[in-house]
């Protein structure tokens, strides 16, 4: 088998910018297209599918799932930006990196399969101010099958930089922005949710915080987007449930909180650091929007593996507090030791904590 790091065709004849009801297959030169809003295609994670020719998606860690018989595969999509990666895993092998461009391509994912049936699984790795992506249609040599069930379990991560594996493969210890750099595949929270055999939904976003963050929004303001660049757009909760909601946030805030001069320091607190009533009770506030949205779901609140969790630091306290003052069995905490040197964890640094995230989540759900 080989897979393709990035394939591109412009060629009219492979049915670039045709459109097929949703409903319907289309034979085109002996491929077979299906629209994304095709039954036969399993999204997970925060999707928008209220266009008629294609879904379009924001959030890392976003996946798409597809099974067909056939000898090769291929999506057409168009990119915002030309700057997000995508991971490709066929048949639970190993992923292959396909990198966008900004125009409405078909971009091939497998070639020279076995005339056997497969599944294609594809993970948006890059987080969403890289641009949101609009899949439009896939493409096989054979025929789709029937859509991947699921796996029956459910965790949303609400995170920051850590959540969603930025510069996680960056080794020179610069932590670059470069997309490439950031791979949410690698990610402590798609570990724990592959250890578990569990979808995941990630609402994330490196440099946000709960009361402060590195830009002129914090997690409070974003959870309950659909689309989180659009301070209008709202998440229907409802439409996802998950079965345990896992939060890592107060890193940043950490920093910033000692940074006076910065501007969203002034534009969240004037010229006063937030006393520790205050940060506990921002943190009890954002628990009590999750429950709010999920009632009855288990919460761990996490914390770390950067050095808000080194000795010393006060802000694991701040966490276990607002956790205790909401008086709610459900919500426990599992606090990161710090990784003890500077920059974003790398690949092996998340499995350390995916190693102690998945025996409490077994420890929770009975899993």
């Amino acid at each position: 088998m080989r897979l393709n790091f990035l394939f591109l065709s412009l060629s009219l004849l492979f049915g670039v910018g045709c459109k097929t009801s949703s409903s319907s297959l289309a034979q085109k030169n002996h491929q077979v297209v299906i629209t994304a809003r095709g039954q036969a295609v399993r999204f997970v994670g925060r999707v928008d599918s209220s266009d008629a020719d294609f879904v379009k998606i924001f959030w890392p860690g976003t996946a798409i799932h597809f099974r067909f018989s056939g000898r090769s595969a291929s999506v057409q999509l168009k990119d915002q930006k030309g700057e997000n990666y995508l991971n490709v895993v066929v048949d639970g092998g190993e992923p292959s990196v396909v990198k966008l461009d900004s125009l409405k391509h078909w971009y091939e994912l497998a070639t020279d399969l076995s005339k056997e049936d497969h599944t294609i699984s594809i993970y948006k790795r890059s987080e969403w101010d890289h641009g949101a992506i609009d899949i439009f249609n896939f493409r096989t040599s054979g025929q789709f099958l029937e859509k991947p069930k699921s796996p029956g379990r459910l965790i949303e991560f609400f995170g920051n930089s850590i959540t969603t594996g930025y510069a996680n493969q960056d080794f020179s210890g610069e932590d670059k922005p470069d997309g490439m750099k950031t791979n949410n595949y690698t990610a402590y929270a798609a570990m724990t949710a592959r250890a578990l055999d569990a979808d995941m939904i990630c609402t994330a976003k490196a440099g946000i915080g709960v009361l402060v963050s590195w830009f002129p929004l914090i997690m409070p303001e974003m959870y309950d987007r659909l689309d989180p660049r659009d301070s209008t757009s709202r998440w229907d909760f409802a439409q996802a449930t998950p079965d345990i909601v896992v939060i890592n946030l107060f890193q940043n805030d950490s920093w910033l909180v000692e940074k006076p001069d910065y501007v969203e320091f002034k534009h969240r607190f004037g010229t006063k650091r937030p006393a520790e009533t205050e940060i506990v009770s921002a943190y009890k506030s954002f628990l009590q929007s999750v429950r709010k949205a999920y009632p009855s779901t288990p919460i761990i609140c996490t914390l770390g593996n950067m050095d808000a969790t080194q000795t010393g630091s006060l802000w694991p306290g701040y966490v276990q507090k607002a956790v205790e003052q909401m008086h709610d069995t459900q919500i426990q905490t599992l606090f990161f030791p710090y990784k003890g040197s500077a920059g974003h964890p790398h690949p092996k640094d998340h499995q350390k904590m995916a190693d102690l995230l998945v025996p409490k989540i077994r420890a929770v759900m009975g899993w």
